[in-house]
């Protein structure tokens, strides 16, 4: 049959303590515009940056926060886990890739 449909992009909003680590990591030039173009939005003490993209972008994004869950020999800061736990679970509600 013919290729599959192309995804659409989704917003989702991303915790600011996982903005912050991306934005100091290396990124794909896809993954790094959709950083750069979200909004941030206040909330309380911190902040989350409202994201559209696809949603092969936001699952990159969510690999590429692993490292917030701890990794042998690091330090885990409880509000960083907490905080890719809460996107993961955004990204997840995105369902699968076909």
């Amino acid at each position: 049959m013919g290729a599959p449909a192309p995804e659409l992009p989704v917003t989702l909003d991303m915790p600011g303590k996982v903005a912050d680590f991306l934005l100091t990591i290396e990124l794909e030039p896809a993954e790094r515009a959709a950083l750069d173009q979200g909004v941030t939005v206040r909330r309380g003490q911190g902040y989350t940056l409202r994201i559209t993209a696809v949603p092969v972008v936001h699952r990159r994004l969510l690999d590429l926060a692993q490292s917030l869950d701890g990794t042998p020999g690091t330090a885990v800061i409880p509000a960083q886990r907490k905080a890719r736990r809460e996107y993961a679970n955004r990204v997840t509600a995105l369902g699968s890739p076909a």
